[in-house]
């Protein structure tokens, strides 16, 4: 199976950010924990022989500075979780397999995945409810900058999407046949983090 594993850790890497607002917010009931949700699509000649796929993480810690507005996100790579429904029990550990494996995240040489932000500016119409996030993402051994929306509820909930390429921190698009099969560098990440699963100085 194409270990579409690509989509890795970047989808973590998007968490971080939404925790950025750096908005005191309040924290109240929720079904869920904070977490990064990563779509990986296929590509290729055959590419209907092949599997999208999604790949879930949770956040193993965080800090949020309301007044410097500042925040960190580390995220574990061995967390990642694929959570495909369409595939199998031994195909969803293949995939599993090679996105943790050398080829992907290489989860053994590079244990996490961690996001700083750099600045972070409200925008919109209500202040307060909106921000676009820059800081710098660390990932499989590389760095590099990222900017994206995050919007903020009254339940001190962040949001946001923004996509990455995986090819920017030195990972190749797994890819099968040929590569008449494979993932497209970009992967689409989406995240939701809860004020009350950050650290506060």
């Amino acid at each position: 199976m194409v270990g579409l594993g690509l989509f890795w850790t970047i989808l973590f890497v998007a968490l971080a950010p939404g925790a950025i607002s750096g908005v005191p917010g309040q924290s109240g009931a929720r079904a869920a924990p904070s977490k990064v949700t990563i779509h990986v699509h296929k590509s290729g000649l055959f590419s209907a022989f092949g599997h999208d796929h999604i790949v879930t993480a949770p956040i193993a810690h965080g800090k949020l500075d309301t007044k410097a507005r500042t925040v960190e996100i580390v995220v574990a790579a061995k967390q990642m979780r694929v959570v495909d429904t369409d595939v199998s029990e031994k195909d969803r550990a293949e995939i599993q397999a090679t996105m943790m494996g050398p080829s992907v995240l290489n989860s053994d040489k590079f244990p996490e995945i961690r996001f700083q932000s750099s600045h972070v500016e409200e925008i919109g119409a209500k202040e307060g409810h909106r921000f676009r996030v820059t800081g710098n993402l660390a990932l499989h051994g590389a760095t590099r900058e990222l900017t994206f929306d995050v919007d903020r509820n009254i339940e001190g909930q962040y949001h946001g999407k923004t996509k990455l390429r995986q090819t920017d921190f030195g990972i190749q698009p797994v890819s099968v046949a040929g590569g008449t099969v494979k993932v497209k560098d970009e992967l689409e990440v989406e995240f939701t983090i809860f004020d009350a699963d950050l650290r506060h100085p």
